[in-house]
């Protein structure tokens, strides 16, 4: 009995064929589509492929739609279909398959980048658009972030104005525009991030307040503070209710442009809209105030911090440790430091760095180097700050050995020396007048890949200015500008300085006008220097010019303008001139100096009124000012022209009691009153005594010294005086013969530095 074929339903052979067309015209696809004559230009698409040559059984031309389903068919079946092959696309044909599979957004995803793949396409708005609305309608707000980066750092397109108008929806568009904000925030686009967020406001789509805080940031990071200040007031006109990140972006904003009361009112309407301050709202307020200068209110807001029983941080003591490290109060510092040991609060490197910063200001470098030792002792590890600070400590103090080991130390460490721990000790050397050292390092910085900036070469320049090598300078101030580094205020002023205390005061004067001309505004420092220099120069009358030309610049006088002018008058004999400047400078609350102090002294002490100068240096003494050696020179010089020698010991001693070490200027007053006298034994005592010290006699000492002998016929006792001194300072007896005590007493005025 022959078995009958069982035979299948119809359904299930329409299936089967359905299947293979579909298997058969995508091998056919594959095998021609090299041969396929697609263009893919958007304003010129093909409505149709022609596969005659595809298919030989088949005349039908296949449509857009027919190659959309099979794409769609492809994604839905088989996903990995379309992976190993290239295909020439239309944008409409992207477009039209991402909106078929919409309800699959991770296919839509995955065939967008397979397009993206393929020769000849390039995404357009539309294609950008449609599957960005798709990712937001599905929640894949990542895939969407990847998307719109992508558009934002290719720059292919601009989606902005059409998900504002053709591809609007009330939905997605206000998800989408906050994911491009946020983009141009991230990749701080200041522009284009202020941009949007006044357009997404002008279309009535209101950015997140997520957003308008990293608008705030981004401004307030970048120093735009008035921009941000206008962002804040938008944001309230539209009724986008601040946070308390923004507030405190906005008092961090404040207090970095130095507007401290602003952000104090800004804590007063904050609390007033019921958002309560929290940690970080005092931390920025303390931090501003305390650069600020106002320590009393930084502290008064510490106290209230802990009453409303917030946690405080080394965050909230470091910048008060720093406000009194400044102003040198470290007495207070120290105890804050202590008030955060009792609070739990371990101190930090930048704890650390703040008090040895302060301890080296004051010339205090042990006590800093032991502050240094103690952060290893805790376990806490020096920085670059930490060991740049110790370096500027030790040049400070003139010890350039400890300084340099400090640098080796560093290296050693594990450290990389910065353009600060170059400039630094280059400074240190040419504070000193040690120049080849200095340029020693300057080409260490450069073989160690540190180009010199602008303030090496202005530390370097003034270094040679200060050694009187004003060739040498100027050759540093032309290959810095041919370098590339354009001069600024202070480099210009260093220069103008050197000149004028090198008595080229028209060079000076060339150099103010280059540096104008050039946009640069001179400041009151350089004013100073060129006023400064016509009165050295005796031009009286062109430096009150001056004085006239900066007070309607601006710039307010300070107490070095005045002393210069009265240092000038001093030295021309014009007392009462010099006091009327004195008195004026009082008047316009500007305390007096110990220079303007010492200068004035010396004045009076010059015309013979001991008195009316013992009466200043007791003035200056009840108003907390330490006289310093010229100080005291200045009156010992006077007494012993007046013959009051006993009292020139009297300050003599005084001021070795009181810690003020006496040069070679108060030696020879003392030598020459002694020599006057004919105290030649005191005479050649004093000068015994002055080279066991260290102190170098010059030629004014020798000239006293000699001059006494001299006159007491005692010629072999120029014998007494080393012959490596005589021939240093080329000194003959007949020479020294010849010296008068004018002679001492001009050499032996007053330098003023500025």
């Amino acid at each position: 009995m022959v078995k009958k074929r069982r035979r299948r339903p119809l359904t299930s052979n329409l299936l089967m064929l359905n299947r293979w067309l579909f298997h058969a015209m995508t091998i056919k696809l594959n095998r021609f589509r090299h041969r396929i004559p697609m263009v893919c230009n958007p304003n010129h698409i093909p409505s149709y492929f022609n596969v005659r040559e595809m298919c030989d059984e088949s005349n039908r031309a296949l449509g857009e739609e027919d190659i959309v389903d099979i794409i769609c068919e492809t994604l839905k079946n088989q996903p990995w279909g379309l992976a190993h092959n290239d295909m020439v696309l239309s944008p409409s044909i992207v477009v039209r398959v991402l909106c078929k599979m919409s309800a699959k957004p991770r296919l839509a995803l995955r065939f967008f980048r397979w397009a993206q793949g393929q020769p000849g396409f390039e995404p357009t708005t539309s294609t950008y658009c449609t599957l960005l609305h798709i990712l937001s309608r599905a929640g894949l707000d990542r895939s969407a972030y990847g998307i719109m980066e992508s558009i934002v750092k290719t720059q292919c397109c601009d989606v902005l104005e059409s998900l504002i108008n053709e591809y609007r929806d009330e939905d997605v568009s206000p998800k989408l525009l906050d994911l491009l904000l946020w983009i141009y925030t991230k990749e701080r686009l200041i522009e284009d991030s202020v941009a949007l967020f006044y357009r997404m406001i002008d279309v009535g789509i209101m950015p997140s307040i997520r957003n308008c805080n990293r608008v705030l940031k981004v401004l307030r990071d970048s120093d735009r503070i008035e921009q941000a200040r206008e962002i804040y007031r938008q944001m309230l006109d539209s009724g986008i209710f601040p946070s308390i990140v923004t507030f405190n972006t906005m008092l961090d904003a404040f207090c970095k442009e130095g507007n401290v009361q602003e952000a104090l009112d800004l804590l007063v309407e904050m609390e007033m809209k019921g958002s309560s301050p929290n940690d970080v709202t005092y931390n920025v307020l303390i931090s501003g105030l305390c650069k600020d200068g106002k320590l009393d209110k930084a502290k008064q807001l510490l106290q209230e911090m802990q009453n409303t029983g917030l946690s405080v941080s080394d965050f909230t003591y470091n910048p008060l440790i720093d406000g009194h490290s400044k102003k040198g109060n470290m007495v207070e510092a120290f105890r804050l430091r202590g008030e955060m040991a009792e609070k739990g609060l371990l101190p930090t490197v930048s704890t650390y760095n703040t008090l040895i910063h302060g301890l080296c200001k004051m010339g205090k470098v042990k006590e800093a180097k032991e502050q240094f030792d103690e952060m290893w002792k805790r376990g806490l590890v020096p920085d670059v700050i930490s060991y740049n600070i110790m370096i500027y400590g030790y040049c400070k103090d003139g010890n350039m050995i400890e300084a340099l080991k400090l640098h080796n130390d560093m290296v050693a460490g594990s450290l990389v020396p910065t353009a600060v721990t170059y400039n630094t000790l280059i400074d240190g050397y040419c504070w000193r007048g040690n120049m080849e050292e200095a340029h020693k390092l300057m080409v260490e910085m450069i073989d160690k890949g540190l180009f010199p900036d602008q303030l090496t070469y202005t530390v370097m320049i003034r270094g040679h200015c200060k050694t009187g090598n004003m060739m040498v300078a100027k050759q540093l101030f032309n290959e810095m500008v041919d370098k590339g580094l354009f001069p600024d205020c202070f480099t210009y002023t260093t220069v103008i300085d050197g000149e004028c205390k090198s008595g080229n005061v028209e060079e000076a004067f060339k150099l103010h006008t280059e540096m104008v001309s050039r946009g640069t505004a001179p400041n009151v420092v350089t004013y100073n220097a060129l006023i400064d220099g016509l009165c050295k120069a005796g031009k009286m009358k062109e430096a009150y010019g001056l004085l006239h030309k900066m007070v309607d610049d601006g710039l307010v006088p300070d107490k070095v303008t005045f002393t210069s002018l009265i240092d000038a008058h001093c030295k021309k004999g014009n007392i009462r001139e010099a006091r009327e400047l004195f008195s004026e400078m009082q008047r316009r609350g500007l305390d007096p100096s110990c220079v303007t102090y010492s200068i004035l002294i010396h004045g009076q002490g010059k015309e013979g009124r001991i008195n009316a100068a013992f009466k200043l240096f007791n003035e200056m003494i009840e108003k907390g000012l330490q006289p310093n050696v010229v100080t005291y020179n200045a009156l010992i010089h006077g007494l012993c022209k007046e013959g009051k020698i006993e009292w020139a010991y009297r300050l003599f001693n005084e001021m070795q009691d009181k810690g003020v070490s006496p040069n070679k200027y108060t030696y020879t007053s003392l030598i020459d009153e002694n020599c006057n006298r004919d105290n030649l034994q005191e005479a050649l005592r004093l000068y015994n005594e002055m080279v066991d010290k260290g102190i170098l006699p010059d030629v004014c000492t020798h000239s006293a010294l000699v001059k006494g002998l001299c006159k007491d016929g005692k010629f072999q006792a120029i014998s007494n005086i080393p012959n490596e001194i005589l021939e240093r300072d080329s000194v003959t007896e007949d020479g020294l013969k010849d010296e008068t005590i004018e002679r001492f007493s001009r050499v032996n005025g007053i330098e003023v530095v500025f």
